[in-house]
Parts: C-alpha cells; sequence; structure tokens
C-alpha cells in the first residue's frame, strides 16, 4: 500500500488535539500522525526508540522482493508492496540495533541494505524483527501481510537499548 501513499502522508490521530472546536455539534480536531516516513540515524540517537509508522500488505511475495524464500533471519513470508514502505539511512556502523515491527495483526519483513537483504516472521510473538549489528548505508523496509492485498497498520520500533 505504500505505492499508493507519499512518504508524507497522514491519517487522523485517535486523540483530540487540546484546541478542539468549541461548537455542540463539532468533532474535537485530531491531531496527525504521519505514516510511511523514512529516517535517517546516528548512534547515540534519541529518541530511543525512534518510531515509524505505515500500513502493511501489497500485492507481491516477500521472495519475490528478497529474491530467495528465505534468509538467515527468518522466512520471506507475506505480501509487500513493489516500492519499500520506509528508507532508513545508518550514518554509521551500529554494534546494535533492534528493529521490530508491533501490529494487532501478524505482519512479516523484508530488509535490504548493504551486505544483503533480511526476512523475519514471528521475532516477538506474530510480528517480525531483526536484531544485532548493522552496517553504515541505506535499508529499505517492507512490511508485509500474509494475505495478498490485505493491509494493517503498525509501528516499527528502532532501538539500541537491548
Amino acid at each position: 500500500m505504500a505505492a499508493y501513499f507519499p512518504a508524507h502522508a497522514q491519517t487522523p490521530s485517535p486523540s483530540p488535539s487540546p484546541s478542539s472546536s468549541s461548537s455542540p455539534n463539532a468533532s474535537p480536531s485530531a491531531s496527525p500522525l504521519t505514516i510511511f516516513e523514512n529516517v535517517t540515524l546516528d548512534p547515540g540517537f534519541t529518541p530511543d526508540p525512534t518510531t515509524v509508522r505505515g500500513i502493511s500488505g501489497g500485492s507481491l511475495t516477500a521472495g519475490d522482493i528478497a529474491g530467495r524464500a528465505e534468509t538467515a533471519t527468518g522466512p520471506c513470508n507475506g505480501f509487500v508492496d513493489e516500492q519499500p514502505d520506509h528508507t532508513i539511512v545508518l550514518n554509521e556502523f551500529f554494534n546494535y540495533l533492534s528493529l521490530q515491527v508491533q501490529s494487532p495483526e501478524d505482519t512479516t519483513l523484508v530488509i535490504r541494505g548493504p551486505g544483503g537483504t533480511w526476512c523475519n516472521d514471528d521475532y516477538a510473538d506474530q510480528n517480525p524483527g531483526i536484531a544485532g549489528q548493522w552496517l553504515s548505508g541505506t535499508y529499505q523496509i517492507w512490511i508485509g501481510s500474509y494475505e495478498s492485498e490485505t493491509y494493517h497498520p503498525y509501528v516499527i520500533r528502532i532501538s539500541e537499548t537491548r
């Protein structure tokens, strides 16, 4: 679904802003949440964890994007978009970095970056993640759903904390 939302697309937040209208018939205005963000990180980044949001799913198999059915970090399951949902730029080597997806539904993960492509499924319960050493460079991130063209909201937590 990332192909249909630009990186600056916004969705309404579930909580009203303090400046909501006083009109009895007006609904409270909501502060926007940005989805499909891209981030650039250096060691010691704040806030830790840094979070990005999006909507999983697409019509291509994760294996098509990864170029294989399985990687050293797990199987390439699910369906994703042709374009990545996020781009993460690491300006320096990270001795430890954790990327974990949180979603109310079962999601999958494909990461393409310096040194290769990695997939994961069920790192923490039903959601994927990858942790360890990360080279500096640009990483493309896809979040998948188990059924083609089925879409689920998610949050990715990126942290240096073990």
